[in-house]
């Protein structure tokens, strides 16, 4: 018998994985703020809005509930989730049809496991849909976007994927508003990606966890048009600020209801069920009242606001930026500063010159290679959303949100499309 000679054996996916490149950003610009350095935190996409007080008010009413709850969630719950999804899109959904999860990041995750197929991923996609299914050994292939589509996946691509694999099960994720560009889809384009899906019988996760944060409060779902194939994911941690409560919710058409109950099986052996508190409290967000809908009026007044500034920042510097449109992010192309033979060895990719950036600059950017994008593309994710949230939703509500109000209430914004600038200028 071969003796054991390491103490340590891990699986060949595990070996492959490296640290969220998100929450690795978080941890680098904390560590050198710890150090004294002026940090600009363009990396870590967190809303920096309060949780609305009506949903604090129902987790501190309910902080005393520990009974474990059903698997699938809290009935109450999935019933204000299935009115919520009624409302954004008009389909007639049930509370059967709902899933509650610890956030959206595990029912995804459970989703891959669960369906066997190939995942589709229109580059650049979030960073965490790639490394989940090579945990579970399962194969991705990338459907390229330009910049000139607006990041966006263009129906021929989407087919032409699908030419690739025509006797194997296909998943395609479409997230929108889009984490990394802040891109979303107009209905002609969602309409005719519908078509292509329907005609390949493809499963598609609409991750619309960023569906609220549309800048004019417009997002509308491709589930609209492909009804019958669209799983929608959605949770609280964007649009009502409550990241680290850890509640995610998913709607299966009523055809994929086999699907739901072998992720609720799934659910049973792993993650039992979500706390109760914050069910009862996520019961209140998806209710609606007219507090959160003043909530989410002044948040994407403000995202709206400071986005527009900061792509018309670079913009005029000579950094082409895709025009915002929802969630908090923009997807800059640094390209522009190769310029002749010889280049500096900062330029040579995108995590070079993240890096570096935040070394000379002290703003954090994510390079685009984590989202799929060729690591010589010199594309970056920023998240403009470094100032405090609950002061400037504060005085929204009786100001003008303008670029004076952005000087005072988001100055750190500002601050950082400067040097973002300046850098470029001095490059």
């Amino acid at each position: 018998m071969k003796p054991i000679t390491e103490l340590h054996h891990f699986t060949p996916q595990v070996q492959k994985l490296k640290p969220s490149a998100t929450l690795r950003i978080n941890e680098h610009s904390h560590a050198l703020a710890q150090q004294g350095r002026e940090i600009i935190r363009f990396g870590f996409g967190q809303s920096p809005f309060p949780v609305p007080e009506s949903v604090v008010k129902a987790l501190q009413e309910h902080a005393h509930e520990k009974a474990y709850l059903p698997v699938k969630g809290l009935p109450r719950l999935r019933q204000a989730f299935a009115k919520y999804i009624q409302r954004k899109t008009g389909l007639p959904a049930e509370t059967e049809d709902m899933l509650i999860g610890p956030g959206s990041k595990e029912l995804i995750f459970h989703l891959q496991m669960a369906h066997e197929s190939v995942l589709l991923l229109p580059s650049p996609s979030w960073v965490s849909y790639e490394p989940q299914a090579s945990l579970l050994s399962k194969p991705v292939h990338w459907i390229d976007t330009q910049a000139e589509n607006h990041w966006r996946l263009q129906p021929e691509a989407l087919e032409k994927a699908c030419l690739q694999f025509p006797d194997t099960h296909k998943l395609l994720i479409l997230n929108y508003p889009n984490n990394p560009s802040g891109t979303t889809y107009p209905p002609e384009l969602l309409e005719a990606l519908a078509e292509v899906a329907r005609k390949y019988n493809l499963l598609i996760l609409a991750d619309e966890i960023y569906g609220d944060m549309h800048h004019d409060g417009q997002h509308q779902s491709i589930a609209h048009y492909y009804p019958e194939g669209t799983i929608i994911s959605t949770g609280l941690s964007k649009w009502c600020g409550a990241g680290g409560w850890r509640l995610g919710a998913f709607y299966f058409p009523s055809r994929w209801r086999k699907l739901l109950d072998i992720m609720a099986i799934i659910a049973s052996e792993s993650f039992t069920s979500v706390s109760s508190p914050i069910q009862y409290a996520a019961a209140t967000a998806f209710e609606g009242n007219e507090d959160i809908e003043e909530y989410l009026s002044a948040s994407r007044k403000i995202l709206k606001t400071a986005a527009q500034y900061v792509q018309r920042k670079l913009t005029e510097a000579g950094i082409p930026t895709a025009a915002p449109e929802g969630g908090f992010y923009l997807f800059p192309d640094f390209s522009s500063l190769r310029q002749g033979n010889e280049q500096p060895e900062y330029l040579r990719n995108s995590a070079a010159f993240c890096d570096y950036l935040l070394e000379k600059t002290g703003v954090a950017l994510l390079p685009g290679s984590d989202f799929g994008r060729p690591p010589e593309e010199l594309t970056a994710r920023l998240s403009y959303v470094d100032f405090d949230g609950e002061q400037a939703l504060e005085a929204a509500r009786h100001l003008p949100v303008d670029e004076t109000f952005l000087q005072k209430y988001c100055p750190k914004v500002c601050r950082g499309a400067d040097l973002i600038v300046e850098f470029v200028k001095g490059a």
